[in-house]
């Protein structure tokens, strides 16, 4: 159950504990965008402070490094060598062969990558980059997307971009891809809308820049009552008819269903 990344910025310690406290799925500590270049250092200290203090899940915590073909890339890593660290967000990525440097340049065997497709490079690689051995998920960059592509606004302009990346997650077999940010943290109808227009597309989670937008970004991403009710009923029937054809409701029901249906509960878990 997966539906909510929360960015804080890496110059911000005292944010730390804050934003572990929400409900949100995971707290990504940013060493890039959110980072001016002066604070950089302060930024990769913190994260490493953090990730040494007794308040920190290693298994909530993601650590947004800056890019493959950054002047900081090596310091960042470098400074997370010594650290246990599950997950790594990594962004502007737009080739296998980049993940590929930063398997090589880390010395953990476990840590799993979550690339940003943030680039018409990117979108044009991203079966490749889907299908790199330790990608977890990917997620959409689509503020530097549009910057990158010269697309002035959302909506059905990155519909193309938004549904590529479904595609390509769903044939990796990877998990529903998270979608970008929501630029205006006081703008909850907003937010909702685009949650909803994610989650009609495909995706299952969501980037998030401010503790107001957790809530309801795990509320809309996660099934409804109704669908997990639906999902029970379904799988329920399945398990009676012990392989045999499937009578619900007067309907007959065919294993896309019922596969959709195992699908609901096992995301609840």
């Amino acid at each position: 159950m997966s539906y909510c990344y929360l960015f804080v910025p890496g110059n911000r310690f005292d944010r730390f504990e804050k934003a572990h406290e929400t409900d949100s799925n995971f707290v990504v500590i940013d060493l890039e965008d959110a980072v001016s270049p002066q604070d950089k250092k302060t930024a990769r200290e913190n994260a490493s402070n953090w990730l040494n203090t007794k308040n920190s899940n290693i298994y909530k915590t993601i650590i947004r490094i800056n890019g493959i073909d950054s002047e900081y890339f090596e310091s960042d890593v470098e400074s997370l060598k010594n650290h246990q660290i599950t997950t790594l967000m990594v962004p502007k990525v737009e080739s296998a062969s980049s993940l590929k440097q930063l398997e090589s340049s880390i010395n953990s065997k476990d840590i799993r990558f979550i690339p940003i497709i943030e680039s018409a490079l990117g979108l044009k690689n991203i079966h490749e980059i889907a299908q790199s051995e330790r990608v977890e998920r990917l997620a959409f960059g689509s503020v530097d997307f549009q910057l990158d592509t010269g697309i002035p606004t959302e909506g059905n302009a990155l519909l193309f971009t938004r549904s590529t990346i479904v595609i390509a997650s769903a044939a990796a077999k990877l998990r529903a891809p998270i979608d970008g940010v929501t630029l205006d943290i006081n703008n909850q109808d907003q937010l909702r809308d685009d949650i909803n227009y994610a989650k009609s597309l495909g995706f299952g989670a969501k980037l998030c820049i401010h503790p107001s937008q957790v809530q309801l970004t795990i509320e809309g991403f996660k099934p409804s009552e109704s669908e997990i009710a639906w999902a029970k009923e379904i799988c329920n029937a399945s398990a009676l008819a012990n392989g045999g054809a499937i009578r619900l409701n007067g309907k007959l029901v065919d294993l896309p269903v019922v596969l959709r249906a195992q699908r609901i509960l096992e995301d609840i878990k």
